[in-house]
């Protein structure tokens, strides 16, 4: 069985004979293909790969699949390639973004120096100029990039098919059979943004939100032990957002391990668990240097942010050690000032699009750009629209850091047989759920106690 299949769906050991990894030599080359009509890859594939994104179509690993179903193997390296579109290795083959000269860290570090005198108009004529041409990307899918998701379901269903299998039991996503969960951050960028920290607490608590915090340890404005202590009170997180957001800290491995040294420092001073880079600037191959517990500097696809890419998926996932919580939904100020859009409209559709998959629907929104009263309103609509949802479906509104407990914990249950059908084993099972992956004609759909979980996707 692939072992992300496994890790996935937290599968019961040896219930089910899922497919095994294909045996393409390491040494063959990279690059994209499809599975399906739909689903880019990166990796290496049988039936060959393209350079770039634009030739993947020529490529279609899922007709030699049909000859590899008997013996179970995949016509690619799954567990690759889920690697591979998790922790955007395939940015390498990505050529307009590596060619840009705002992708130059000379070009970076003079705007991120000039930055505090620039009038905002021009700053924003700048950063449209830099993101002009964005829809036209063709990978990932804007506005929800769902590949990694998609994979799993779509290698699960070709197993359960090609075994006549109807019904694989598998531990929920979610706790207490949660349909999604919503989580709400904040970035702080400015000492205006700190000050406005609590009236914005009151706007969240007005409609039952709780949301974490993070805040810029050096050079932008002081962090006082009472501001940090009164987040806490209220009943929300702290974490750390950067060390000074100049848009350096991954720039050169010796300065970036100095720097990730002192916001480890930081982590301990706070008592903080989690973190987030300026400008969700990330390196991923170097996560190992730091000690906090979860990161939140992944976009689900960023079209609209300084570093192009994308995970891929609107699920969390572990980077060595460290639980990643995607962001899945587009930031207020890429909302407001990149596209110049005063409506909760785009929002809506990444929602409706994360409920049909029963993803994390994490967002980010800046208390410095909600001191405008025309923003703020809009957010508040956007409260509204998510309050009404969680009552309605019953979706879990949690903090990052319950969200990465849950993920830790669920990544070590077990599913085994019982007299009953199946039970979950271990630290926090009170709060699992048995779900089914059930095949409804060629179909695949989940259903918790009988109960569907999402609507069936047509293939």
């Amino acid at each position: 069985m692939i072992q992300a299949l496994l890790d996935y769906y937290r599968l019961p050991d040896d219930c089910f004979k899922g497919p095994h990894a294909s045996g393409i030599p390491a040494a063959s080359q990279q690059g994209f293909f499809r599975f399906g009509a739909e689903n880019i890859c990166y990796g290496r594939s049988q039936g060959g790969v393209a350079p770039d994104v634009a030739g993947s179509g020529q490529f279609d690993a899922s007709n030699y699949d049909r000859g590899n179903q008997s013996s179970g193997q995949l016509p690619f390296d799954f567990d690759d390639v889920i690697a591979n579109l998790r922790l955007e290795r395939y940015r390498q083959n990505m050529i307009p973004e590596n060619n840009t000269v705002a992708a130059s860290p000379a070009v970076r570090k003079i705007y991120y120096f000039v930055r505090a005198i620039l009038p905002v108009a021009i700053r924003r004529h700048l950063q449209k100029e830099y993101f002009r041409g964005w829809k036209k990307l063709p990978f990932p899918a804007w506005p929800v990039d769902f590949t990694v998701d998609n994979l799993h379901e779509e290698v699960l269903r070709r197993s359960m098919v090609a075994q006549g299998i109807e019904k694989v039991p598998f531990i929920w996503f979610w706790p207490d059979g949660a349909p999604n969960v919503v989580m709400m951050t904040h970035d702080i960028e400015t000492a205006a943004g700190r000050d406005f920290t609590f009236k914005l607490m009151d706007i969240d608590d007005s409609y039952g939100f709780k949301a974490s915090y993070q805040v810029i340890p050096e050079e932008r404005y002081a962090v006082p032990d009472e501001y940090v202590r009164q987040i806490r009170a209220r009943g929300c997180e702290f974490n750390v957002h950067d060390l000074t957001h100049d848009g350096q800290l991954y720039q050169k491995r010796e300065i970036f391990l100095q720097r990730a040294k002192k916001i480890n420092e930081y982590l301990k001073k706070f008592g903080a668990r989690g973190f987030r880079a300026g400008g969700m600037y990330r390196n991923v191959d170097w996560f190992d240097a730091y000690e906090f517990s979860y990161d939140m500097s992944v976009p689900n696809v960023a079209h609209l942010e300084p570093q192009r890419g994308g995970c891929c998926t609107v699920m969390p996932f572990f980077i060595g050690n460290i639980v990643e919580l995607p962001l899945t939904t587009t930031q207020d100020y890429s909302l407001f000032h990149i596209l110049n859009d005063h409506s909760i409209d785009l929002w809506k559709t990444q929602l409706e699009l994360i409920r049909q998959r029963n993803g994390l629907m994490s967002f980010i929104t800046h208390p410095d750009y909600l001191i405008n009263r025309g923003n703020r309103k809009v957010y508040e609509s956007l409260l509204a629209y998510l309050r009404q949802m969680i009552d309605r479906e019953n979706i879990v509104a949690a903090l990052p850091g319950d969200v990465d407990r849950w993920w830790r914990a669920r990544s070590q249950m077990k599913l085994i047989p019982s007299k009953d059908g199946w039970e979950i084993t271990g630290p926090g099972s009170e709060r699992a759920r048995v779900a089914y992956a059930v095949l409804t004609g060629d179909q695949l759909m989940y259903e918790i106690d009988g109960c569907p979980m999402r609507k069936t996707l047509a293939r």
